[in-house]
């Protein structure tokens, strides 16, 4: 065999060597995918693609409904029956047409009792409506009774009646994490049972919209369409940790839900007793404003201003004065008089509150057992003040033309006390002006000082202030008024 072919056969056995080692180490490969895949979880995890949302989709969309409503709205069935010109010559005619027509809504929601039927779903959902049914995955459309709502964290129960009703597992959302993986079922668009997945963003969202004013919402990225409101935000184990509620319109991947473990509490209050109890302390506040820290020896801007205590509230019993400046609650700061309003009202009746406040330039913290909303609190009466007072001259002040109460003026003004001043006029762009003060206005201390006389308003503002502070009566209500140069 010649030289040239030797060195042929010499690389054809070479090519087949590495062909054989490489065809084997492909084989091993596969023999190891194969055993991976044999060995892959069963329960809850798709067998080829390890993933675990099929599962979990598979285990609770059956608790998972659709729901329809419909209310009864009236209509004018000509379309100009708003327009201006033609209201001018037909007057209210055209109200003498109004027609009732049916106005259909969708949503979703699901089932938390199978044994009771109780379905949990936002109030925006159902509010409102004439009738509303429940649609489950096996395609059974029953009626809905509304058990009870709560416009403030936009949640509520119905109840269904049918045999054989699957639910779900309610988690703990104190515990979730962000970055979490969830995933969200509902009826987007009347696209039934549709399902996204995505993370938990943030948490402790606030939320503020129409009739809904709420701190602690989840953030998620998972898809939430109109439609998907009241449906469940779901983690890996299956558990409902949030209740999807709303959505930032115009933005992608923005959407919030109710945190169960708040649900909790309120379902359990609307299944009992048709309501919430809601927390209430009974306070009237405003902003901190510089003028007020400075007159009032707070050393922060930050806080609210507790203006006027109700009579036997729950902040009347735990001791809160008008003039404290609340700076925090629960350990947690608060920066405004809007957060320790939103703060409150994510308590319910009887839960204790630890306040911090600053009074007579001390620090001191107050325990308050929260009360029940009350559903009015009626404008009170104060008849405390001098009735005989003579004292019927007028004074101008920082802009402010103040005089004695007289029956006349109560009269002209609708008073309702005889305490402090009664404000005039104001001049346009002056100290008062710029305070916020009106005409009609009681201003019934200056400085801190109580007004019981025109003499008082003046002994008050004498000098040069650089900063004044006035509590002043308006229709019913004690406000705190400020400026500082």
């Amino acid at each position: 065999m010649s030289k040239r072919n030797k060195i042929l056969a010499g690389l054809f056995f070479l090519l087949i060597a590495v062909f054989a080692a490489s065809s084997g180490w492909r084989a091993d490969i596969g023999a190891q995918n194969v055993a991976s895949a044999a060995t892959a979880p069963s329960v809850g995890v798709d067998a080829f693609s390890n993933n675990p949302i099929v599962g979990i989709v598979k285990r609770c969309s059956p608790a998972v409904v659709n729901i329809d409503t419909e209310t009864m709205v009236s209509r004018r069935p000509h379309p100009l029956a708003n327009d201006p010109f033609f209201r001018e010559f037909f007057g209210r005619e055209f109200d003498n047409f109004k027609r009732m027509v049916p106005m259909r809504g969708k949503g979703s929601g699901f089932i938390v009792d199978g044994s009771e039927g109780y379905i949990l779903t936002n109030n925006h959902v159902v509010e409102g409506s004439d009738k509303i049914t429940a649609t489950l995955m096996d395609g059974r459309t029953l009626d809905a009774t509304l058990i009870g709502r709560d416009p403030t964290f936009d949640l509520a129960v119905i109840q269904i009646k049918a045999d054989n009703l699957p639910s779900l597992t309610l988690g703990d959302s104190d515990a979730a994490e962000v970055g979490e993986w969830v995933v969200a079922i509902g009826n987007p668009h009347g696209f039934e049972n549709s399902v996204t997945a995505g993370i938990i963003s943030a948490k402790n969202r606030t939320l503020q919209a129409a009739d809904v004013n709420f701190q602690g919402f989840m953030q998620t990225d998972a898809a939430i369409n109109p439609g998907n409101s009241g449906g469940p935000l779901i983690n890996l184990r299956g558990e409902v940790v949030g209740i999807n509620t709303a959505i930032v319109p115009y933005a992608q991947g923005i959407g919030f839900a109710v945190p169960v473990n708040m649900a909790k509490q309120i379902m359990s209050d609307l299944i009992e007793n048709g309501e919430v109890k809601r927390g209430w302390l009974g306070v009237v506040l405003q902003d901190i404003t510089p003028g007020f820290a400075e007159a009032y020896k707070v050393p922060t801007e930050k806080g609210a201003v507790v203006s006027e205590v109700v009579e036997d509230s729950p902040a009347e019993r735990a001791g809160l004065k008008r003039g404290d400046a609340i700076v925090a609650i629960d350990g947690k700061e608060m920066k405004s008089s809007q957060d320790v309003v939103l703060h409150i009202r994510n308590k319910l009746a009887e839960d204790e509150v630890s306040i911090e406040i600053y009074r007579d330039s001390k620090k001191q913290t107050i325990k308050a057992e929260l009360g029940n909303m009350p559903g009015d609190i009626a404008t009170r009466t104060d008849s405390r003040g001098g009735g005989g007072r003579k004292d019927s001259k007028e004074s101008t002040r920082v802009g402010a033309t103040v005089g004695a109460i007289t029956q006349e003026l109560r009269n002209n003004y609708g008073l309702t006390s005889d305490r402090g001043v009664v404000v005039l006029d104001v001049e346009p762009g002056s100290v008062a002006d710029e305070m916020g003060l009106k005409e009609g206005d009681q201003v019934l201390e200056v400085n801190r000082r109580a007004i019981g006389s025109v003499s008082d308003w003046e002994r008050a503002l004498r000098g040069d202030a650089k900063t004044v502070v006035m509590l002043v009566l308006r229709e019913g209500r004690t406000l705190y008024f400020s400026y500082k140069k």
